[in-house]
């Protein structure tokens, strides 16, 4: 793994920021980490990256302890923080440079990432102007382009789209999926489309606690405390009947004829609604898996309390 976070711990007085946190990113994966505000995202982003030492537990990077080997994981990773802090009175170009010249890059190979960078996060034309003539949008993107000119192997970027437009976005999107695949990438974020568009799989932390770690496409299937069928017939049906089936756990009457079901499995409780439908003569029109909204779910599982 390259990134592997073990029972991390963090506390402050008598709060504990990061509560017990665990999970590991490989290779080739975007991991959108997620949470409310105050639960912990930016702390634990911290201590990955060797800004913050943890109360207890361990963080790797490419097998490297943040603790016992800080100088060589800062070369492994590329960071960009949620305050993006930038020298303004410095041009592009010659920022990126005085960066990579901290990661120990000189002559011709520090002149090539830069130009790479440049490039590839879409700073051509303001290359030749002061950071502090740039936009809240290319400021990001001179953030962005510092993360990646020493070529880390893990990149952690925390909001990396705030201040963007639309069009700014899509650029940005374009830059994470183009480097994805030789990189491991976790970026937090609170725009739910940035994790739809890019994400193979999300891990939601709440009040310091892991609340989710799954596939994009599981979470959206999997509300909190279940999934939802929606099944859909030619008449009106006795909402009744569903409790004679196991695992349906309520019925909501979208309609006389159509229903959403909330279930605690998928396959068993689908093949007994079928059952039903047969023994009662019930024409079906129509079953399905329910597939809910990210918002939804992240609302769901950061509304509740968190186990202790």
């Amino acid at each position: 793994m390259s990134l592997e976070v073990k029972n991390l711990y963090k506390q402050y007085g008598e709060q504990w920021a990061v509560n017990d946190v665990s999970f590991a990113v490989a290779q080739g994966e975007i991991l959108g980490f997620l949470g409310p505000n105050g639960a912990g995202k930016s702390t634990t982003m911290k201590i990955a990256t060797c800004y913050l030492p943890p109360t207890s537990g361990t963080v790797l990077i490419n097998g490297l302890d943040v603790l016992e080997n800080p100088l060589k994981v800062r070369q492994q990773i590329g960071y960009l923080p949620e305050h993006n802090p930038l020298y303004l009175d410095m041009y592009v170009h010659e920022y990126l440079r005085f960066i990579g010249s901290l990661h120990k890059l000189s002559g011709k190979r520090l002149k090539q990432r830069v130009a790479e960078v440049v490039s590839l996060c879409g700073l051509e034309r303001e290359q030749n102007k002061k950071i502090q003539a740039l936009s809240k949008g290319y400021r990001q993107r001179v953030g962005l382009a510092q993360a990646l000119v020493h070529d880390p192997t893990v990149l952690i970027l925390d909001e990396p789209t705030t201040g963007l437009d639309p069009n700014q976005i899509e650029e940005i999107r374009g830059v994470i999926r183009s480097i994805s695949s030789r990189k491991t990438v976790i970026f937090s974020t609170h725009i739910m489309q940035e994790v739809q568009a890019l994400c193979h799989r999300v891990v939601i932390i709440n009040r310091g606690k892991v609340v989710a770690d799954s596939p994009v496409s599981q979470l959206q299937q999997q509300p909190a405390g279940g999934r939802l069928i929606r099944v859909e017939f030619e008449a009106a049906v006795d909402p009744l009947l569903f409790e004679r089936i196991d695992g349906i756990k309520k019925v909501e009457e979208v309609n006389a004829a159509q229903y959403l079901l909330h279930t605690t499995e998928d396959l068993g409780v689908r093949s007994r609604i079928f059952r039903l439908a047969a023994d009662n003569d019930l024409p079906l029109v129509g079953l399905r898996l329910e597939e809910n909204s990210l918002e939804k779910v992240f609302r769901e599982l950061t509304q509740q309390q968190p186990v202790a």
